[in-house]
């Protein structure tokens, strides 16, 4: 777990600068079902830096999207992210005012032993609850993913979808990814 004490003093005014950020989405009205005779409730949505806490929720997101639990991959994710020095804390979760963790965004930027970070950072992981999706919270977390990266010096935000998952290019083209010039490259063993 990243503390104060393990961190130099470079680190610390980049972590400062990764202050959570309150937002509320114009087309996010009206989105949580009170349950009585189905008036809504307005909700407002915030942006914070993932915890290690947030494990339980953002594998329930990620059952719900994908029909299955992923507990091996998020394991090694969250161990690399909250018990290595080398990465920054760059994760972030979108919760509702009850703190319920409606959304998360995953990525990693690595921090070398002399605490210089570099100008390209990855972008591996986005999820929001089905229940929550079309609302605009995927796309504000990659907004303020990106805040805090430029924030950070980072320069480029790099990720990889599947060619064939037509969903996931739209949604990276709307939020003004574009090809990348190297090319992925894959052998079947």
């Amino acid at each position: 777990m990243l503390s104060a004490d393990s961190l130099n003093p470079k680190t610390l005014i980049w972590i400062q600068l990764l202050t959570p950020k309150f937002f509320t989405f114009p087309k996010a009205r009206n989105i949580i079902s009170s349950g009585k005779g189905g008036q809504m409730n307005e909700e407002n949505i915030k942006t914070r830096l993932m915890k290690a806490d947030d494990f339980d929720a953002i594998v329930g997101i990620d059952k719900k999207i994908l029909g299955t639990p992923r507990l091996d991959f998020f394991d090694l994710k969250f161990e690399k992210l909250f018990n290595s020095r080398e990465f920054l804390p760059i994760s972030l979760v979108a919760e509702t005012e009850g703190g319920t963790v409606v959304g998360f965004v995953m990525g990693e930027l690595f921090m070398s032993e002399d605490g210089m970070v570099p100008n390209e950072a990855t972008l591996d992981t986005i999820g929001v609850d089905p229940d929550f999706q079309r609302k605009g919270i995927g796309r504000e977390l990659i907004n303020e993913f990106m805040i805090h990266l430029k924030k950070l010096g980072v320069q480029k935000l790099n990720t990889l979808v599947d060619s064939t998952d037509f969903k996931m290019l739209h949604f990276f083209r709307d939020s003004r990814f574009s090809t990348a010039q190297t090319v992925n490259l894959e052998r079947k063993l």
